[in-house]
Formats: C-alpha cells, structure tokens, sequence
C-alpha cells in the first residue's frame, strides 16, 4: 500500500478543508496518461472518463508509522466534511 486515493468533485474544498484541519493531502497523478508529453501524439484526443478521473483523485494520508489516533483523526476529519 503506497497511495490511499479518493475522488470527489470538489477536490480543491476538500483538499483546503483538510489543509486547513491539519492533513495533509497530494495530487499525486493529476494529469490523465492521454495528456502527458511521453504520448504527445495523443495529446489531441479526448478520453472524458480519464479526465474526470484525474480531475477529482486527491490522495490522502497513508503510511505504516501513522498512529492510530492519527488515523482516526483522517476517518473523523473526514466524516465532518
């Protein structure tokens, strides 16, 4: 387990909320494989299921040496959304 990945249409509120409550979150792939320069001769196309995708995944905390009052922070954090 490396990443803990959600999507939400409103990712940018979300994301400040969580700021703004002390979790830090990342955006960690927010430009669709379609878009990137490695497949520029696809650049043009659109794949609107992959776009909406990207534009709402927001990545939130995860890792083995989280506490578990740090985790429940997250789940409580989140809940109050």
């Amino acid at each position: 387990w490396h990443l803990f990945v959600v999507r939400t249409e409103d990712r940018n509120d979300l994301q400040q909320y969580l700021t703004n409550n002390d979790i830090q979150t990342v955006i960690h792939y927010p430009i669709p494989p379609h878009k990137q320069k490695a497949y520029k001769e696809w650049n043009e196309l659109s794949y609107p299921i992959s776009e909406q995708i990207h534009a709402e995944v927001l990545s939130l905390p995860l890792s083995q040496v989280m506490s578990p009052q740090e985790v429940n922070k997250v789940i409580e954090v989140l809940n109050n959304y």
